[in-house]
């Protein structure tokens, strides 16, 4: 694959004598995986510079429920949700935004669903998925609910962050640590150490590109190599329900055919027949009933997924109906009312995440799972560790 960018050097900044700046590491990106990686280099003393085409946030790091989903993973991914969970504790306390070691509680509405929870629980270590009665269950969502939930689980080890507050959280704790941020700049190409911006040429020993689902428009070989698509969500944020405060994330029995702890055990075969059965709408728009409470009471629900290599930009208001009444059947009220609606978009691919070194000294990260929230911390520390395993770069 060809990493170069023609005419490079006549972009070069002239800050100093016109030879460019000098970092350790260039990240590319400032959503929750360039923050990440940026936060694991300045643990390690370097000096780092973010560079965002955008000046903020505003993709998948910010659209999504803020619920980093650690126990629903299983191996090599449950190990890094664990590593990334241990980071946003300690990154939120440094930074004072907000993270709860909130747990999340799985909601059994049949005797299918709830026998994925009980297969879970005695596969797990004591007291990472605690089975729920149905009353506990309810009480845990708000005290109302469904009158068809048959029990539940308490996940111990889900984190809850309000991604529109962590994001840039996490961006200013990381710039008051000496991280340099460019933002309104876009990359335009590497070549031999040299990173070519809108805003000039910088010289750095590492270059690590994190821009999520756009892999293929800065290298698009690579992502043909790896299958990745995008993935477009619909979610919505409505007004809670009056007097309604639910500490845990939530989910539902179509999250147990997404998430790999619930979904490889055996009874999820049978859970799959019953919601292809009884829930065809739910099959169709592949959907992931599940919700979050955010500081100021409103609720993040969703949601659906589609695929494709461009997403259209429109929402199906039938999909978004279909979704807020069985949040609002899961919750036991008559209806939402919606404040915002959006589309998420994120990479999705056949392996949950890539990272790649087209060169010696470039680095190419994006989590194509949509669960950047939950591994981001954990995926830059082992990236980090591989680099350093490597040869320096010339």
């Amino acid at each position: 694959m060809d990493t170069t960018t023609p005419d490079l050097h006549d972009t070069a900044s002239t800050a100093s004598g016109g030879r460019p700046d000098r970092y350790d590491v260039v990240v590319v990106g400032a959503g929750v995986i360039g923050l990440a990686h940026a936060a694991e280099a300045v643990d390690r003393g370097l000096r780092v510079l973010v560079v965002e085409r955008d000046h903020r946030a505003t993709g998948a790091s910010v659209r999504n429920f803020g619920h980093a989903c650690v126990t629903a993973q299983s191996g090599d991914m449950l190990e890094l949700a664990l590593a990334a969970r241990e980071r946003w504790l300690r990154h939120a306390h440094d930074g004072r935004f907000p993270a709860v070691a909130s747990g999340a509680v799985a909601v059994a509405r049949s005797r299918a669903e709830l026998a994925v929870l009980e297969e879970l629980a005695a596969s797990r270590e004591s007291g990472q998925v605690r089975l729920l009665a149905a009353p506990e269950t309810v009480d845990r969502i708000g005290g109302v609910g469904d009158p068809t939930i048959v029990g539940g689980a308490f996940l111990r080890d889900d984190v809850r962050v309000d991604p529109r507050a962590a994001v840039a959280g996490l961006a200013a704790l990381l710039a008051s640590r000496g991280v340099t941020f460019r933002w309104g700049t876009a990359y335009l190409g590497w070549e031999d150490g040299l990173v070519r911006t809108s805003r000039g040429t910088v010289r750095a020993d590492r270059t690590i590109v994190c821009v999520g689902h756009d892999v293929d428009q800065l290298y698009p070989d690579l992502a043909e190599q790896h299958g990745i698509r995008r993935c477009g969500l619909q979610m919505a944020l409505v007004e809670p329900p009056t007097g309604l405060s639910i500490t845990p994330a939530v989910l539902t029995g179509t999250s147990m055919l997404r998430y790999p702890a619930f979904a490889e055990t055996a009874a999820a075969t049978v859970l799959r027949q019953e919601i292809t059965r009884e829930r065809p709408d739910l099959v169709a728009m592949d959907a992931n009933v599940m919700l979050t409470q955010r500081p100021d009471g409103s609720l993040v629900v969703g949601d659906s997924h589609r695929y494709d290599l461009t997403l259209d930009p429109f929402l199906d208001e039938g999909v978004s109906a279909t979704l807020l009444q069985d949040v609002a059947t899961l919750l036991g009220v008559g209806g939402l009312r919606v404040r915002q609606r959006w589309m998420g978009v994120y990479a999705h691919a056949p392996e949950p995440y890539l990272v790649a070194h087209p060169a010696p000294g470039l680095t190419v990260v994006s989590v194509t799972s949509g669960v950047g929230m939950t591994i981001s911390h954990g995926l830059a520390a082992r990236t980090w560790a591989g680099l350093e395993a490597l040869p320096a770069p010339v």
